[in-house]
């Protein structure tokens, strides 16, 4: 008889809404597998769309309980989107318990069982609460090399206790899936099903010797994002900004990225007519957006057309992005809201993502992209986005064309994760 024990699905590898780019992945996936449900069921999404709805009318769902959410910062989930069919469990830092932390590491030790680490993190969705699927929705873990080893260890554990593993809406560095990295190769054999958000992150997957069965490319789960217009959403001609501390550390010279911020400013205010707004998009005290922006609202703020925007959730901020007529990003999802709302975006970028979306919607990411690591001075950031300035037009036309099939495309995840429960 089958094991009752793995009947459930789970949702790991969640930084926490605190980074609204999180956040927008767990409640876009969310609103996919709830629409998804509601049309078996023949009911209305919005009915289905409550905290712990178990999905057993009828016999016509495949749960036998709510949809589980490991989250590095629990208390974040619930204050900013409550009210989704997710149900939050915090996953356990051992290293703020001092007592496990020395037990754990002594016996990982002595047994040099690595997964013992990952299994006292995991512990709500271990032993008789393992899932029937577990599905990593860290979009952009996968580009930085220091979270490689934590990633795989935790694959590996839920796939020995019998869970079958899935990653969803990934990046991934090409230079990671290399024959130097064979571990990682082997790591990502262990998901059933990869999908990549980008082409870029898809080749190298395939190239690397995973499969087209395995592998598919499907836009990132935040295209399909609703926006949500507040006070906060701008009134008038409106340029948006998003700049992080993250691409300050991939620049090239500390502090360019934020004095060319600061020069296209200027250059706004001085040559047209059009206002500021500054949008934050993670606000962890670790890597606060707004300490950045903050240095910029404080230069501009007594003229009167650049502002701040309020946290808030990330429906309501791609509510402010989608009213601006233009926008430059450097957070990923906060780039994503520009784009699925059709606004001409320019992105700071600093890695694989970026490239691989923009070459995506555009063929190319030449002039959509501005690699952090090349900036040198405001002059590039003034002449990228006079350069998208005089392409206005042109750029909204073709995402106005492209957008509304992306997005649906985009809206298939949750589809894809019901596909290989299915097969579980």
């Amino acid at each position: 008889m089958k094991d009752q024990r793995h009947q459930g699905l789970a949702l790991y590898s969640h930084a926490g809404s605190g980074n609204h780019g999180c956040e927008a992945i767990a409640d876009s996936f969310a609103r996919q597998l709830n629409a998804v449900m509601a049309k078996r069921m023949g009911t209305d999404p919005e009915v289905c769309f409550t905290p712990g709805i178990r999905f057993v009318q009828d016999g016509l769902a495949p749960f036998s309980r709510t949809v589980t959410l490991m989250s590095n910062r629990a208390e974040e989930d619930r204050r900013y989107y409550p009210g989704t069919l997710l149900a939050v469990e915090p996953v356990r830092k051992i290293e703020h318990h001092f007592i496990a932390h020395a037990f754990y590491y002594a016996y990982r030790k002595l047994s040099k069982d690595e997964e013992s680490f990952p299994r006292y993190r995991y512990r709500a969705i271990t032993g008789q609460s393992a899932p029937k699927l577990a599905v990593s929705i860290g979009g952009d873990n996968y580009c930085y090399p220091e979270q490689v080893h934590d990633l795989a260890l935790t694959n590996a554990m839920l796939n020995h206790q019998g869970t079958v593993t899935m990653l969803m809406g990934c990046s991934v560095e090409p230079s990671l899936l290399t024959p130097d990295h064979p571990e990682i190769i082997r790591d990502m054999g262990r998901y059933r099903c990869i999908t990549a958000r980008e082409s870029i992150s898809y080749e190298a997957l395939l190239q690397a010797g995973l499969s087209k069965e395995q592998v598919r490319l499907i836009p990132d789960p935040a295209f399909s994002l609703p926006a949500e217009r507040s006070e906060q959403t701008p009134q008038r001609d409106t340029v948006g900004i998003n700049v992080s501390p993250l691409v300050e550390e991939y620049a090239g010279r500390k502090g360019v990225a934020l004095e060319s911020c600061a020069a296209l400013i200027q250059h706004i205010l001085d040559h047209s007519d059009m206002d500021v707004v500054l949008v934050p998009h993670v606000v962890w005290t670790v890597s606060n957006d707004r300490l950045p922006l903050g240095k910029l609202l404080e230069r501009f703020e007594s003229g009167g057309r650049v502002r701040l925007v309020n946290d808030a959730p990330a429906e309501q901020l791609k509510g402010v992005i989608a009213g601006c007529r233009f926008f430059i990003g450097a957070r990923t999802h906060a780039t994503i809201a520009a784009y699925s709302s059709c606004v001409p975006t320019l992105v700071i970028g600093y890695s694989v993502k970026s490239r691989g979306i923009a070459r995506d919607l555009f063929d190319t990411e030449d002039h959509y992209v501005l690699p952090v690591q090349t900036l040198t001075g405001g002059g590039q950031l003034i002449n990228a986005f006079e350069w998208m300035r005089e392409h206005e037009e042109e750029i909204r036309g073709r995402l106005q064309k492209i957008m509304p099939g992306y997005a649906q495309k985009a809206r298939t995840n949750g589809g894809q994760v019901l596909e290989i429960y299915k097969t579980c």
